[in-house]
Formats: structure tokens, C-alpha cells, sequence
């Protein structure tokens, strides 16, 4: 018997013996719920010998039966009652242990966001796929309705999400799309890097998601609760229903600012920033410019991150403001990558070191950041030796570029969509999904092995258009995604080493070598980044021109 812990108040198994109790009373549990009725098993003690040896520990025991597959609404709210009021941490079984999970579940709909109750359940072996809908109903069995329908339902009003849209439209005005995101804002969020070099200003990275909106599409101002692909329906937070004839799934990642410790309580002050968040990007240009003397980190996560470039073109772009003010020899610069290479892409790695020799800096490869004491100044890395047992390096800090560790959302790792290590689970060239013929993923959360940046979706949002279309239609060819996705780095203000490349890290230049050689630093490729890219990006592919970006297809 192994208690699977749902939360620190309460862990469930399968059918404990009379021997168990003891067990049970020694790992420090004080309560015992018992969810199995007597007399299910030959082999099953009575709920009466449980309570006798538990007794005899000095546990409680609390009878509450249910039948398998019948946990009612009623029984649920009375399992909640009683963890409320026993002694904790509880311990629950029944047959298998998945009554009392249910149960658990139902008991706290009103209390936790669903993605966290059914990530715990995940984590407990538990799949409570079966009753999502009952849990985003607050614990309650829904009535079974469609609150709305739409041809094409599209999660998400990203990049991806609204370039996805327009393309659809462009190819069929008449047809019936409908975006679900809440956000109110929509942010280029390539431009964050040049807004923490104090090359944009932050608001030229923000519009309104209103005004982006493509004409024709209804937008579902809404969080997704949870995936029904079984009965083409996506369920919103509320326990509205939407149903759908084809499904395109594209919210972007997760930062995970929590996933460090310390993290969260220091960014913004004490010296901590990061580009990765629109509010943030501000004060990386603060610090760079007030900094006269000291240690500065830049620090890269494990793979998969949006934008793999941006941890160094920030520290790139850093140093080259040192090196202008004449201060860059009194400054460490340090970058700490969890990987174990500059770039993925070998091309590229001559021209980005020829920067590091010249700005001086040293290179921590296999470091992963896992704490920030922001008031102390100082980060700690973990690192793995040569014999595989894991060290904790600790360095002090004056400017600390953070990265932080990224996922696909929630309501997408827990979700039937996704693959085991959570993301979409989709085919890498017709972005279709592996199970569901009539859901489609792009963008950031997708499980392809592209880059995950924007130039990216640009590419893949006509790919899925055209076959949602062909899917709708029922006849034509299959557009295929290669993997093209660009990395624009910024070595230098005024310079940028723009990588271009599709899946394997092949070499894929949008222009001839003698206009523009993405292997070397040139100002051509900034003047794009600063000049073209931002209304390529607003008045083209958000508006469904595919400008360069055309499907290509299966012969």
C-alpha cells in the first residue's frame, strides 16, 4: 500500500488491509475515510475491521460508501464537509482509489482552478478526464447543453491564434470562426528585446485584442476549463459549452516565474528582470544603463523556451551599451545556460562567439537557475557533475537577467490533446493532431521541434488554414509545415546575426547571401528587425497576407 498524495491534508490508494493501519498511523496520518461499501470483494475487510484496527492507533475512521460510478453531487459536498472537519492529513480509499479521488475532486471545484485539480489527480494516477465537466459546473452535474456552436473554434488570440483566423478568412469569408481568449491586450512580444535595450518603447509593443479581432470572427472574451474532443466541445470556465466541426488549439506557453525560488518575490526590484514580460522589459533598460561596475548574469532555462536567442541577445545588447558608456571592463558579464551549447544551430555559433570573445564573456554551460534571493543578491545554479550527483553553485549578482522555466498551459498538459510530456500532441508537417482528425495545433504549445517564436507561427498559421479548409470541404491537398522558424540576434545595436532554419537546424535564408548573409552580423538585418518585421507582423500576418509564408504542399 503507497498513499498517493492529492494534497498535504489528504493522500487516497486502493483497498488498505487491517496490517496497513499501523503504516498509515506511523507516516503521521490521523484520519481514514473509508469510500468502498462492504461485501464488494471476497477478499475485502469489512469497513468495521478497518475502524477496529485504526482504533486501536489512535486513528479515526469515517465511513462514507459509495457504488463504483455513482458518485452523486450530494456525497460529494458531504466528503468536503468531512474533510473540513477531521483531524489532517487524511488518508481515503476504496477499490482503486479513484471514488475518493473523484470525490476529493467534486468536493473542491469551488475551491481550486480545474487545471490544478486535475494536474494533482495526474500526479496521483488518477484521470479525471470522465468528470471535467462536473468539476467546472463547481462540483455539479451539468445539464446537457450547447451554450454555443461555431464551424471553427480557435483557442487562443496569440500570434498564432489570430493569424490562424484571418488566413481562414482570407480563404473563406463566409465561414463561422470564433477566437476564445480573455486577454484584453495583445503584445508583439519579439519587440521586448529591443524595448529592454531602449530601442522601442514598451506601449509600441501593445494593442488592443478588440482591434485585432479579424472581421467576420466572433470573439469569446473567456478561459478554456477543459477539452472534450470526444464530443467536439471545449468547455469555458462557467461550464459553458462550445461545440465545433474543426478545432484549432494555439494558446502559447506558461512562464513559469514560480518555478524558481525567490523568483517571483523579487522581480522588478533588487536588481532581478527579465524581457520575457512586457512590464519587465522597461527596467532591463533601467539597470543596463544604471550599472557602472559589477557582476551581471543572464541566465537560460532548459529547453523548450520561447524565442531560444532571447536569453543572449539581451546580454548581447547589454554589453553593448557598456561598451559605448567605456564601462565594459568593469563589468563580469556571465551567461548561465542550462543547455550545453551557445545555439542549437552550429552555423550560427562562430559569428555569436566572435561577440562573446569581444564583450568579454564567460560562458557557464549545464547551470540552471533555481533560486534568486533578490535583497542578498545573490542566485543559486544547479549543476550536475561528471558522476551525476547534482551541486548547488552560487553566485552574487549586481544585474540579474532572468529567463524563466516554460510549459504549455495547464488546461493543456491535463487535457486529453496532450502528448506525455504535455504539450499538443500534433503531426509535425500537417500540424493535424495525432488522435482527434478534426483538431489542429500551432504555435508555442504544439509538440513540434521548431523554434517556438513567432516567425514560426507566421509559417505554420496558413498550413492549418488550408487544411481546416480542405477538412471542412472534404477534398484537396494537404499543406506541411518544414520547421522554418528565425531567430533574429541582436549582437550589437545597429547588428543582428538573423538564423533561419527548419526542422534537423537545415539552413532555410528568406534572400540571397549577397543581399543579406544570415551567418554574419549585418546592419540589413537589423533595419528588418526594427523597421519591417513590426508591420510585417501587425498589417501582415495578423491580417492573413502570407507575404513569403504561402502553404507548401503534399505531393
Amino acid at each position: 500500500m503507497q498513499p498517493r498524495s492529492l494534497t498535504p491534508e489528504l493522500s487516497v490508494a486502493p483497498q488498505i488491509g487491517i496490517a496497513d493501519v499501523a503504516t498509515l498511523a506511523a507516516q503521521g496520518f490521523r484520519s481514514i475515510i473509508c469510500n468502498r461499501p462492504d461485501g464488494e470483494a471476497v477478499d475485502q475487510p469489512a469497513h468495521e475491521e478497518i475502524a477496529r484496527a485504526a482504533q486501536a492507533v489512535g486513528l479515526s475512521l469515517h465511513y462514507l460508501p459509495i457504488e463504483s460510478g455513482r458518485v452523486d453531487d450530494a456525497t460529494a459536498r458531504q466528503f468536503g464537509a468531512l474533510m473540513d472537519e477531521l483531524p489532517k492529513p487524511a488518508f481515503a480509499y476504496c477499490r482503486t482509489g479513484m471514488r475518493s479521488a473523484t470525490l476529493w475532486a467534486l468536493s473542491q471545484a469551488d475551491r481550486r482552478p480545474l487545471p490544478e485539480i486535475l494536474e494533482r489527480a495526474r500526479q496521483a494516477q488518477y484521470d479525471l478526464s470522465a468528470v471535467v465537466r462536473r468539476i467546472a459546473n463547481g462540483g455539479r452535474a451539468p445539464l446537457d447543453r450547447i451554450d454555443f456552436h461555431h464551424q471553427v473554434v480557435i483557442v487562443g488570440g496569440g500570434a498564432a491564434g489570430i493569424a490562424a483566423a484571418s488566413s481562414l478568412l482570407r480563404r473563406d469569408p463566409k465561414l463561422d470562426v470564433a477566437i476564445v481568449d480573455p486577454a484584453e491586450v495583445h503584445y508583439y512580444q519579439p519587440g521586448w528585446t529591443l524595448v529592454g535595450a531602449g530601442v522601442f518603447d514598451a506601449k509600441f509593443t501593445a494593442r488592443t485584442m478588440a482591434s485585432l479581432i479579424p472581421r467576420g470572427a466572433h470573439w469569446i472574451k473567456a478561459a478554456v476549463a477543459a477539452f472534450e474532443p470526444q464530443a467536439n466541445a471545449v468547455i469555458l470556465d462557467g461550464c459553458r459549452v462550445i461545440s465545433y466541426e474543426q478545432l484549432i488549439v494555439c494558446p502559447g506557453l506558461k512562464l513559469d516565474w514560480t518555478g524558481i525560488d525567490g523568483l517571483a518575490e523579487t522581480l522588478g526590484r533588487n536588481g532581478v528582470t527579465s524581457n520575457y514580460r512586457y512590464d519587465l522589459a522597461p527596467y532591463t533598460w533601467e539597470l543596463v544603463q544604471r550599472l557602472r561596475s559589477g557582476r551581471a548574469l543572464f541566465t537560460q532555462p532548459p529547453m523548450p523556451i520561447k524565442c531560444a536567442g532571447a536569453p543572449q541577445k539581451a546580454m548581447y545588447l547589454s554589453c553593448d551599451h557598456w561598451q559605448r558608456q567605456g564601462r565594459l571592463a568593469q563589468i563580469e558579464t556571465r551567461f548561465c545556460n542550462a543547455g550545453a551549447v551557445l545555439f542549437g544551430v552550429a552555423d550560427y555559433v562562430p559569428a555569436l562567439m566572435e561577440y562573446v570573445k569581444k564583450y568579454g564573456i564567460d560562458l557557464d554551460f549545464g547551470q540552471t537557475l533555481v533560486a534568486v534571493d533578490g535583497p542578498g543578491r545573490r542566485a543559486s545554479f544547479a549543476r550536475t557533475r561528471t558522476d551525476g550527483s547534482r551541486e548547488i553553485i552560487e553566485q552574487d549578482f549586481d544585474m540579474l537577467h532572468v529567463v524563466p522555466p516554460q510549459t504549455a498551459p495547464d488546461f493543456i498538459r491535463v487535457s486529453p490533446l496532450a502528448d506525455a510530456s504535455g504539450w499538443i500532441d500534433v503531426d509535425p508537417g500537417t500540424l493535424q493532431h495525432r488522435q482527434y482528425v478534426n483538431v489542429h495545433g500551432l504555435g508555442d504549445a504544439a509538440n513540434t521541434s521548431n523554434a517556438k517564436t513567432a516567425a514560426a507561427a507566421r509559417k505554420q498559421a496558413p498550413v492549418v488554414a488550408h487544411n481546416v479548409i480542405v477538412a471542412l470541404r472534404g477534398h484537396g491537398k494537404i499543406a506541411r509545415y518544414d520547421g522554418y522558424g528565425s531567430c533574429p540576434l541582436t549582437v550589437e545595436r545597429g547588428k543582428i546575426v538573423l538564423a533561419e532554419f527548419t526542422y534537423g537546424g537545415k539552413l532555410a535564408p528568406s534572400f540571397p547571401t549577397w543581399l543579406l548573409d544570415g551567418r554574419k552580423p549585418t546592419r540589413a538585418a537589423w533595419w528588418l528587425k526594427e523597421r519591417i518585421l513590426p508591420p510585417l507582423y501587425w498589417q501582415g500576418m495578423l491580417k492573413g497576407r502570407e507575404w513569403m509564408a504561402q502553404p507548401e504542399f503534399s505531393a
